[in-house]
């Protein structure tokens, strides 16, 4: 299964980004799908995720800020950043879980996402 992220690049602090992310499979079949980031030296956390029925979840300090969004007719997943922080500054992962008991073990290559202050 591949993932694909696009919409990365550079922001200034308070603006906004979107990121996409397309699925080569129907990700219908896929249990969960999010977005994990990675900054330097800090460890990799998951920032938000949305089950196949549409539950989502949130990492503490983006909530309010980031939404997480799926279209299921064209295998995509959203993450639409608002009032972004120069914290916010890492790689973002997209990724998918194959079943409800196991790991994210679909990821994308990243996107890198920078804020400037």
């Amino acid at each position: 299964v591949q993932m694909v992220e696009s919409g990365g690049g550079l922001a200034q602090a308070g603006g906004s980004l979107t990121l996409s992310c397309v699925a080569s499979i129907s990700i219908l079949n896929i249990d969960a799908m999010g977005w994990y980031r990675q900054a330097p030296e800090k460890p990799r956390e998951l920032v938000a995720s949305v089950t196949r029925s549409g539950d989502t979840n949130y990492l503490d300090s983006v909530k309010g800020r980031f939404t997480i969004s799926r279209d299921n007719a064209k295998n995509m997943i959203y993450l639409r950043m608002n009032n972004l922080k120069t914290e916010d500054t890492a790689i973002y992962y997209c990724v998918g879980r194959s079943g409800m008991y196991t790991v994210y073990d679909y990821w994308g290559q990243g996107t890198q996402v920078t804020v400037s202050s």
